[in-house]
């Protein structure tokens, strides 16, 4: 039997388009993340997002530096192509744990001036946290840097999002994880990770946050989560029909045998207990467009679901 080389990276199919067709499960994909550092960053984005930048070294070692400080958090620049003259940066910092959600903004002159800022002593409430964040942040990922499906799927989307919403509240992004489920959105500071969302889908996606609710067609999961909780809370939210964001508190997360064991409490103080088991995917794929070499993909289902 012969082997076929493997096709060029610009020959293959969009890693998204893999996804889609094959009905990947969107649930338990979203990263992990608890803390926030948003940048609005006009020059072009590199994969490398930080060490490519224009910034100085120190600045991108005190950048390193908090966002060590605060634990599993993650770096985003953001632009608005009607931006590209305006003078001074916008700057979001905030926290996504569940409960404590909460987002904080500046205005810089030059992005230089961050260096004596001290993110993480401002999120803990200690210094000047800069002016709190009282609307949604939409972040939509167009890093076509990092994913040819970024590219083509985050631009059109964050083009309707601007249309169906005060526009000031919605940005392009560097990369958020999971390219293969573009087109992705998170809506900060909850958050709430969303993929395979269309333009089409945007109207309806703003319309369940705005009141308060999960869009479960497109979510992927929570942030503040980690993947075999955002399995349990998935499945009890499929099950009991919650879709409200605040219907489920996290109440504990333990690892049994093969597994983990994830409890839930609703708004009326029941306890729901889901057990969580992991497997790879069957077929190997390229899990971005980029990719080297294809990979089986992890997957976090529920098998068991209790009320306590």
């Amino acid at each position: 039997m012969s082997v076929q080389p493997r096709p060029g990276v610009a020959n293959r199919a969009l890693c998204a388009a893999v996804s889609t067709a094959s009905h990947e499960s969107l649930t338990a994909t979203a990263s992990r993340i608890d803390n926030w550092i948003v940048l609005e960053y006009r020059a072009l984005w590199d994969r490398d997002v930080l060490g490519a930048s224009r910034f100085t070294p120190e600045l991108k070692a005190h950048l390193r530096e908090q966002l060590h400080a605060l634990g599993p958090s993650r770096l985003l620049f953001v632009k608005k192509p009607e931006r590209r003259a305006y003078g001074r940066r916008h700057v979001y910092f905030g926290s996504s744990k569940a409960g404590v959600e909460r987002f904080f903004q500046l205005e810089v002159d030059h992005q230089e001036d961050l260096l004596g800022f001290d993110f993480a002593a401002a999120l803990s409430g200690d210094g000047l946290p800069g002016m709190p964040v009282d609307h949604p942040l939409v972040v939509v990922c167009t890093h076509g840097k990092r994913d040819r499906c970024c590219a083509k799927n985050g631009q059109p989307l964050y083009d309707a999002l601007r249309h169906e919403t005060e526009s000031s509240w919605v940005w392009q992004s560097t990369h958020v994880g999971g390219d293969r489920f573009a087109g992705n959105v998170v809506m900060l500071p909850q958050g709430l990770y969303y993929g395979r969302v269309e333009p089409g889908d945007v109207q309806e996606l703003l319309e369940a946050h705005a009141s308060g609710r999960i869009d479960m067609e497109h979510y992927r999961g929570r942030a503040a989560h980690s993947f075999p909780v955002q399995a349990a809370e998935h499945a009890i939210r499929e099950s009991e029909r919650f879709d409200g964001i605040a219907d489920l508190e996290l109440v504990g997360v333990d690892s049994v045998d093969d597994g983990w064991r994830v409890r839930f409490r609703t708004r009326d103080a029941a306890v729901l207990e889901a057990d969580v088991l992991s497997e790879l995917s069957e077929e190997p794929v390229f899990l971005t467009c980029g990719a080297a070499e294809p990979q089986r993909a992890r997957h976090y289902f529920a098998t068991a679901l209790r009320r306590l």
